[in-house]
């Protein structure tokens, strides 16, 4: 067991909390080919940071926001096996819910269809890249994270599966728990992750003490 104290917990959405790999891939390969690019590059670009970035980067001289507005209408339809990945709901039903909240590279619409397709509570105040200029990598999104919490980033838990989104928790100043569901553990070690698990399946809160800090227990996880 390891035992991680902190006043607010961070959670990343697709990969974290909602297993949405499918649809991804179904969205980015058909958008890809309409392309003329190859799916696979698209679709590790893609994860982990705004369809927006991705679409700059890789459509330099096209219509952007055309183009993401037509990313999103797809995702948003496409949920038919959205669902919770392993100890997601539990976690978040054990932590109050003042004291967490989700930190998304995804749209706030396209946020909030999924965590309802998963079965997930969508908190009443969360991050999407509705909210920051500067997605993933950069600090911004968790910054704003804990603002909303308010506790210092440095006190909240980063809770990743991209390298991006590690990248982005540690530029906040906060530690980062990063699990196995998308990346290498190779990925996820240079992109700074001060532990690893496979799933929140390994995340359960040990106490919530009157100084308001909480104890989560992580179970075989991986120091880095």
């Amino acid at each position: 067991m390891t035992l991680i104290e902190c006043r607010g917990v961070l959670f990343d959405m697709d990969g974290v909390l909602v297993d949405s790999t499918p649809a991804v891939a179904r969205v980015w390969t058909g958008w890809a080919l309409e392309h003329g690019l190859i799916a696979d590059e698209v679709i590790r670009k893609a994860h982990g940071r705004p369809s927006l970035a991705t679409i700059m980067e890789l459509l330099p001289n096209g219509d952007h926001d055309a183009e993401n507005r037509e990313v999103e209408r797809r995702e948003i339809e496409d949920i038919a096996d959205v669902v919770a990945l392993p100890g997601a709901l539990a976690l978040l039903q054990s932590i109050p819910t003042s004291r967490w909240t989700v930190v998304t590279s995804a749209t706030r619409a396209l946020a909030e269809v999924r965590l309802h397709a998963a079965g997930l509570p969508v908190p009443a105040r969360l991050v999407t890249s509705n909210d920051v200029k500067r997605g993933k990598p950069f600090p911004d999104p968790y910054l704003r994270g804990a603002e909303i919490l308010r506790v210092a980033p440095a006190e909240c838990l980063v809770v990743e599966d991209a390298a991006s989104g590690v990248r982005a928790g540690k530029a906040a100043g906060a530690p980062v728990v990063a699990l196995r569901t998308t990346s290498t553990d190779a990925e996820l070690q240079t992109a700074g992750a001060d532990w690893i698990v496979d799933d929140l399946s390994a995340v359960s809160l040990g106490s919530d003490t009157q100084n308001e800090t909480l104890a989560l227990l992580l179970r075989q996880s991986q120091k880095t």
